[in-house]
């Protein structure tokens, strides 16, 4: 059972911060309507989440043998170097003269690779999605600001990535909803 509520825990980690991304970034050039919109989506799938995420956790079998910790020494690294990595890097951009937007692109590139890393220490290969679509889209917000388009980075880098946390999110929701309601 403690597997299953460290796996929630973490979707919930990563649904949470998903929604964030979404309400932050959803703004102009966006139409003002189609940010109420996804801000509005965004904090449904977290809801959608969260009751999905109770509803298989409830219907579970109980657990035959003990998981692997979830939130150990290896994840407390990967927390902690992400943390350096973001908290240091603001003020590199700032220094390079780096636009506003290039923290969302920032956030969005060492988010992603927090995922990769964690990808080994957790030994689950799920998770390699979320940290490769991050990844891509915080480089993609990067490669945005050098172009005309570079208004588009917040929703490239943040919306996008937020709607990937929470699709990544419900997915396994949904998968341990049926698993559950298989067995």
């Amino acid at each position: 059972m403690r597997a299953l509520f460290e796996r929630f825990t973490g979707i919930l980690i990563g649904s949470s911060f998903g929604t964030v991304f979404v309400l932050v970034n959803a703004h102009a050039p966006l139409p003002a309507a189609a940010g109420a919109a996804l801000r509005v989506l965004a904090l449904a799938c977290l809801a959608a989440t969260v009751v999905l995420g109770v509803l298989a956790a409830r219907a579970a079998p109980p657990a035959t043998a003990p998981g692997r910790a979830m939130f150990g020494r290896g994840y407390a690294a990967v927390v902690a170097a992400e943390a350096l990595l973001l908290f240091g890097g603001f003020p590199v951009l700032r220094a390079l003269g780096a636009p506003a937007e290039a923290n969302v692109a920032w956030v969005a590139l060492v988010v992603g690779l927090h995922f990769v890393a964690l990808m080994a220490v957790w030994r689950e290969r799920g998770i390699a999605v979320p940290g490769a679509v991050l990844t891509a889209l915080g480089a993609a917000g990067f490669a945005l600001l050098a172009t005309p388009a570079a208004a588009w980075t917040p929703f490239v880098s943040g919306v996008l990535s937020g709607a990937t946390l929470l699709a990544c999110g419900l997915y396994v929701v949904l998968a341990a909803r049926r698993t559950a309601a298989a067995a």
